[in-house]
């Protein structure tokens, strides 16, 4: 069975760090694209960054490219996200779908495994 913990957020200035942790485990090749989302107040959910978890491809948004990068230690995907901006404020969750990172794909639906989420706060 799999499963994922999503941890690591806080409240933190604009311009700081946070790095988040997505724990996972009974991950399989029918089911190793990591994705992290977010969903500010008010907003749609967003796909943030994904990582095959076997390959290590990496994709970004553009909201994220250049300040956020995903990563995978052993059994543990990292969001690690830099020069956070107000607008960065949501709850972060990562979810787990066979091998395809779309970070248009978007809905609850089509990844079969969430974890909890975690909720960022950036104060300006």
């Amino acid at each position: 069975d799999v499963q994922l913990q999503a941890s690591g957020g806080g409240l933190v200035q604009a311009g700081g760090s946070l790095r988040l942790s997505c724990g996972t485990s009974g991950l399989t090749l029918s089911n190793d694209a990591i994705t992290w989302f977010r969903r500010a107040p008010g907003k749609e959910r967003e796909g943030v960054s994904c990582i095959r978890f076997r390959n290590t491809s990496r994709h970004y948004a553009e909201s994220a490219q250049g300040r956020f990068a995903i990563y995978r230690d052993k059994d543990t995907v990292y969001l690690e996200m830099n020069n956070l901006k107000p607008e960065d404020t949501a709850i972060y969750y990562c979810a787990a779908r066979d091998w395809r990172c779309d970070l248009n794909v978007r809905s609850i639906n089509s990844y079969p495994y969430w974890g909890q989420g975690t909720l960022v706060t950036v104060s300006s």
